[in-house]
């Protein structure tokens, strides 16, 4: 029986002719050639004003707060569900995290315990548009301007998502976004920095160039800094693909429309929220499991694993992971947030690979289908 993978991309002759183009031509002078297409392809089709193409999401969210001027002494607020990634470059910029829970109905970051979780040391918070959904933004927002915080857009999962008809990336100072080999739109590995902050575009220019001014050619660095940029040959698997992001973004919407039509009769599962003000791009399928069936993420995966499908866990509540649980403001939030420890244990990422077909999802549905009859023919097997 084939294995059906959990993600990966869709890969079509222009990319191949776009990285062919790279590597024959893009050196000396000719260097930053798709660097250039690629940033201004995916500035206009989000709509904002200024791009930096780098070589991870992660260095463009520790970039970004380093822009922000964000250091040791200042608190930044993460959703407790998340991945590491999120959270990790606060400490790189000797800031400290805090982990705040998440929504119910959008498994995103609460508006109420962002704003319970509000010290005279939080500098910003860090928004994460989790699995292509977008939280309750405006609710966020207000909050951040009423305590005068620094915003960053963690729209690494959302790529073609949006909120009230604008694209996520849109919501910041400044904005993530990821281009690993799962994503919607990939790079292989790859992020991107966005803006519509003048200031913030001119630091992170020097800030991911080591220290050195853009056209500088003297290597009289300014500063200590960061060696963040992407590779041409990323760049112009990156402009292929951004030039097909309708396409990308309607294959993923179209394969959780198959996952939904043919799963959400189940009383016992819930699957990704779309609010009316919402596009979700559906990065991940994601189903979360009612308690009561006493199955968990880990059995789930264990078990449709054996039957030739992978798939992922929900995101572990940050908190609860062995790189934070034991520090203070972890255990604060291990009690403190509770929609996070009701929903991570029950959640799963079905494949929602880009190469998809409808039968795999029937196949995929069939065994969820199969599995949750025989936990309930014999609950006390399910943990």
């Amino acid at each position: 029986m084939e294995r059906i993978p959990v993600a990966g991309p869709s890969i079509t002759q222009r990319e191949i002719d776009y990285v062919t183009e790279a590597v024959t031509s893009c050196w000396y002078g000719n260097a930053n050639h798709f660097h250039d297409r690629f940033e201004r392809a995916f500035a206009d089709y989000i709509g904002t004003k200024y791009a930096v193409a780098l070589p991870s999401c992660t260095s463009a969210i520790h970039l970004s707060l380093a822009a922000l001027g964000v250091g040791p002494g200042d608190e930044v607020i993460v959703p407790d569900v998340t991945w590491i990634a999120s959270a990790a470059p606060v400490e790189y910029v000797g800031a400290s995290p805090v982990f705040a829970d998440i929504d119910p109905d959008t498994w995103c970051l609460s508006p109420e315990s962002l704003a319970r979780n509000i010290t005279e040391r939080t500098r910003s918070v860090i928004i994460v548009d989790l699995y292509g959904n977008m939280p309750r933004m405006d609710e966020l927002l207000a909050i951040a301007r009423q305590h005068d915080l620094t915003v960053i857009e963690d729209a690494a999962e959302a790529f073609g998502s949006e909120y009230r008809g604008r694209k996520a990336g849109l919501f910041g100072d400044a904005a993530v976004f990821s281009f690993h080999g799962s994503k919607t739109m990939t790079t292989g590995e790859g992020g991107m920095f966005v803006t519509d902050r003048k200031d913030l575009y001119d630091r992170a220019l020097i800030l991911r160039d080591h220290g050195r001014v853009p056209g500088d050619v003297s290597f009289f660095n300014r500063e200590v800094a960061f060696k963040y940029k992407m590779s041409s040959f990323q760049a112009a698997i990156g402009l292929a693909q951004v030039e097909r992001a309708e396409e990308l973004v309607a294959r993923k919407r179209e394969i959780f429309g198959w996952y939904s039509a043919r799963l959400a009769d189940l009383p016992n599962i819930t699957l990704n929220p779309e609010p009316a003000h919402v596009r979700n791009s559906y990065w991940m399928s994601t189903i979360v499991l009612d308690p009561a069936l006493g199955l968990t993420k880990e059995r789930l995966v264990r078990e449709l694993a054996a039957r030739q499908i992978d798939s992922r866990p929900f995101f572990y509540p940050l908190s609860h992971i062995p790189a934070y649980r034991d520090r203070s403001e972890a255990k604060q939030a291990q009690a403190q947030n509770a929609v996070a420890y009701r929903v991570s244990p029950y959640g799963v990422n079905l494949p929602c690979g880009l190469s998809l077909t409808e039968a795999q999802v029937d196949r995929v549905c069939a065994e969820v289908r199969s599995i949750l009859d025989s936990v309930a023919a014999s609950p006390q097997k399910a943990a």
